[in-house]
């Protein structure tokens, strides 16, 4: 209850439960239908979203999905910002006939050229070490980084041009530093002060002349205490958790739901207090490399000791390398920022249990069933076998992971079907193969099903249970 007595608003969190892309920006989309303020609190423009509305595909990298909605958006301030980008994307929806309504905590941090310089420098120093974690070249770690080390730039400070020059003034010459006498790089206009310092500025200008910065936990908890609903997206997903992830093939932030608390300003308890959704997709795609233990095939680059073949490859080999190619292409795999194509797999439950724990999950969000439609058998990693221990999460240890051996279970596949109409009759009209199968699946990780997904666009998702209806 607020001060006054009235009830306060539900808080829903968003979490991806494998390696992102799971389509939790349609899911927030969907149900963004029930909030008043959608929040992002954690990642960058390294977080690509595709939310299809009136058949009009919008690819969105900073702003939170519920734009599309018309619903307030909040960048926390556990997210790393790029002003271009995102006035770029604000611009862009508006001249699409949309206009975002879109909040900035001021204590979020900056992305400035110079952190996209360094994180291409440092990702080719990487190569053939394996340790490149595939970063989209956004400048995200680096910002990070920044922020950890205390000589990061907040988006508070380009509302102050002399507090923004001071700022400058004290960490460019080290990054100039870095790259030039570390490696060997000669620099430009990102190193350059006085031209960053203007352009810095007159973003800081434009932020405060259409009111977009806030304190964003005050805010949000102003909201809630209004009796306001809250929609918490998450960017990324577990697996990619820098603290709960396959270290250090992850980003460089927590899409675990406890970042939800952090990063906007709301204490734990009402996080907690509200529900959790995992997404999940019916399969596993990943863009980047590190492990995956139930991959199909590979992608030349991201594959760890993948190359592609010139045609001498055994009949299981061309068998696993002909269906990832129809998964990929049947769900649309390439990544929405980077456009690279995606690693896929079968469904790993030892990756959903360790996501559900580490969140608290209290429903899932399954989609992609429609593009598993037509296989013959489907296949679901029931547990790992490592050396001969059974494994029923994924261990801490990268190497560990690596050297785990999938156990599947079987399952026969459903026909492809008319999934407008399905999402429309609802979960009675799923093909009974696939009932069995998410039902498997939500029986294992012992989390109930709130949705499933039967096509990328907003009505094409079957909602057994809306969060938000669960304070009523």
């Amino acid at each position: 209850m607020d001060r006054a007595g009235k009830p306060d608003g539900m808080v829903v969190t968003i979490v991806g439960s494998q390696l992102g892309d799971e389509g939790k920006g349609g899911i927030v989309d969907r149900w963004s239908e029930s909030a008043d303020v959608v929040v992002r609190y954690q990642g960058g423009d390294n977080a690509g979203h595709t939310v299809v509305n009136d058949n009009q595909e919008y690819k969105l990298s900073l702003v939170p999905s519920g734009a599309v909605r018309g619903k307030v958006g909040v960048l926390g301030n556990g997210c790393v910002i790029n002003p271009e980008t995102l006035l770029s994307e604000l611009d862009a929806l508006r001249e699409r006939g949309l206009d975002p309504d879109l909040k900035v905590a001021r204590r979020a941090h900056v992305i400035f050229p110079y952190h996209r310089e360094l994180d291409g420098i440092e990702e080719r120093a990487k190569e053939g070490k394996q340790l490149d974690a595939g970063t989209t070249g956004r400048g995200i770690g680096p910002t990070y980084e920044d922020k950890a080390g205390r000589r990061g730039i907040r988006i508070g400070d380009l509302l102050d041009s002399e507090v923004l020059r001071g700022r400058l003034e004290y960490v460019v010459p080290q990054k100039r530093a870095l790259a030039e006498s570390v490696f060997g790089v000669e620099t430009g206009d990102a190193f350059d002060v006085d031209r960053l310092y203007e352009d810095y500025r007159g973003y800081g200008e434009r932020l405060r002349e259409e009111g977009m910065t806030v304190n964003t936990g005050a805010y949000l908890e102003d909201e809630r205490e209004a009796g306001k609903e809250i929609l918490f997206e998450g960017a990324q997903g577990t697996v990619l958790d820098i603290d709960h992830g396959n270290y250090p093939f992850v980003t460089s932030s927590n899409p675990t739901a406890g970042a939800a608390a952090v990063g906007t300003g709301l204490g734990p308890a009402v996080v907690g207090e509200g529900a959790i959704v995992g997404v999940v997709k019916a399969y596993l795609s990943r863009v980047g490399t590190g492990p995956l233990p139930t991959e199909l095939g590979g992608v030349e680059g991201q594959t760890p000791g993948y190359e592609a073949n010139g045609g001498d490859a055994d009949d299981d080999t061309e068998d696993e390398e002909t269906l990832a190619t129809e998964i990929r292409e049947a769900g649309g795999e390439y990544g929405t920022v980077t456009g690279r194509p995606r690693r896929v797999g079968w469904l790993d439950l030892p990756m959903l249990r360790h996501a559900a724990r580490v969140s608290s999950l209290s429903g899932l969000a399954i989609n992609h069933v429609d593009t598993l439609a037509a296989l013959e058998t489907v296949r679901v990693c029931e547990r790992y076998d490592l050396a001969g221990e059974a494994l029923e999460a994924i261990p801490a240890s990268t190497e560990r992971w690596s050297r785990c051996e999938p156990v599947y279970r079987e399952f026969e596949g459903w026909p492809d079907a008319d999934w407008e109409r399905v999402a429309e009759e609802g979960y009675e009209a799923l093909p009974e193969n696939a009932r069995a199968y998410v039902e498997y699946v939500s029986n294992e990780v012992e989390v109930p099903i709130d949705a499933i997904g039967v096509g990328p666009g907003r009505e094409q998702t079957i909602v057994l249970d809306d969060p938000f209806s669960r304070s009523e």
